[in-house]
């Protein structure tokens, strides 16, 4: 109960630093990368988990899409705990994880949890506030610029867990190279930094992107059938009558 009710003040935390200059800042890019990279993912099944406010799969052509959230609220579809997913084992095409690790008690679990839903060559995708940059310095130094709940994890950290579990590492980026700043004047003041940033300090920037791949080795796909549905699953809550984001509207 504890940490659900945490994990429900740290998402409202969150919402109110996303309506502000910076936030909104960084949910653009954030929607940038991710309408790039899901558009040509193909399957049956994606999920978001957390961070209901980015439309992550709104680009993807998956006819079942849900943004599943620990509690009710606009754009979510599922209510589930995060760390005990309701979804059969190797049962999932794509997961996206848009800060979804910062909040955990443990995100190696929450990590593991992801990886074990998702189909073998399946895509996970993971968003992450960059500790080694200025949003992260500032952070550290008590400027409480960011929001105040969770833990940032670093990218090589994160890196050296998702090798462990056997993603593959397909794409990583970096982006948000502007000063920690509220003031939309000032963040647009600083907007070369942005091209400044990729060219010469790219692993500075304030949040990057991991793109990356499921791989079994040795894996027989006619025995994914008999051993996915040996886990009971937790249960959801479907939070309306069509508990998925409708097909994107393409030309």
């Amino acid at each position: 109960m504890q940490q659900g009710m945490a994990e429900e003040a740290a998402i409202l935390e969150l919402g109110a630093w996303l309506d502000s200059p910076a936030g909104r800042y960084l949910l653009a890019w954030e929607q940038a990368q991710l309408d790039a990279a899901v558009a040509d993912v193909f399957g049956f099944h994606a999920l978001q988990l957390g961070w209901a406010p980015l439309a992550g799969l709104r680009a993807n052509r998956m006819p079942h899409r849900w943004i599943a959230c620990p509690t009710e609220g606009a754009g979510v579809h599922l209510r589930c705990d995060f760390d005990d997913l309701p979804f059969e084992s190797n049962s999932l095409d794509l997961i996206v994880l848009p800060h979804t690790l910062e909040t955990a008690p443990d995100p190696h679990h929450r990590l593991r949890e992801a990886h074990r839903v998702l189909r073998p060559e399946g895509r996970l995708m993971v968003l992450g506030l960059n500790p080694a940059s200025l949003w992260g310095l500032r952070q550290r130094a008590g400027g409480r610029f960011l929001p105040q709940a969770g833990e940032f994890i670093g990218y090589r950290r994160l890196r050296d867990w998702l090798q462990l579990l056997g993603l593959e590492l397909a794409e990583a980026r970096f982006g948000c190279w502007r000063p920690p700043l509220q003031r939309e004047a000032w963040l647009a003041r600083w907007s070369a930094l942005d091209r400044w940033g990729a060219t010469w300090w790219p692993v500075f920037g304030a949040v990057y992107f991991l793109h990356t791949i499921k791989r079994v080795h040795g894996m027989r796909l006619v025995g994914l059938a008999k051993t996915s549905g040996q886990r009971r699953t937790a249960p959801a809550v479907a939070l309306r009558r069509s508990a998925q984001i409708p097909p994107p509207d393409h030309p």
